[in-house]
């Protein structure tokens, strides 16, 4: 069975000790594409999220870095690939568990603001992972994600409640 990316949305509040749980749909995803429970977690580079991803991505990334080292010189772009080489293969690689839970490295949480819960939001051959309340923050193309955030995020508080 080939890797079919990642899709959908999904909220997980913070569990005990610092623990948070990959949604089923994103579990069932990661599990594929790395072959195991290994999760790959990194800084994204533009927005105030983090992106996740399985093992099977990494070829990927040395023909990404080829293809931007081929576009800045198209272009006559300046491009530091040791610099960009950093970003891109600066991951975490985070074990699993068969529940989904999973320890969420204090530097990640840091960097994106993580406090309380995650939201998850397919990107195909990666997703996000958001601090809800960065996401909220961002602009108006952002709208279908902030919606379905908000509705998880109050679907996740209600069942909260009723415990």
């Amino acid at each position: 069975m080939s890797f079919g990316g990642y899709s959908g949305q999904a909220y997980s509040p913070a569990g005990d000790k610092g623990r948070f749980t990959l949604p089923p749909l994103f579990r069932k995803a990661v599990r594929e594409s790395s072959e195991g429970r290994i999760l790959c977690l990194a800084k994204h580079d533009r927005w105030d999220c983090l992106t996740g991803f399985g093992l099977s991505r990494k070829p990927e990334l040395e023909d990404q870095l080829d293809r931007e080292e081929e576009r800045a010189i198209r272009t006559g772009s300046d491009f530091d690939r040791d610099m960009r080489a950093m970003h891109l293969f600066g991951f975490s690689e985070v074990p699993f568990d068969d529940s989904g839970r999973f320890v969420m490295p204090e530097h990640l949480r840091d960097l994106a603001g993580i406090e309380s819960g995650l939201y998850f939001q397919g990107a195909g051959r990666f997703f996000t992972i958001w601090n809800p309340d960065a996401l909220q923050a961002m602009g108006p193309d952002w709208a279908p994600a902030q919606a379905a955030c908000a509705s998880l995020l109050a679907e996740a508080e209600a069942k909260g409640k009723r415990k």
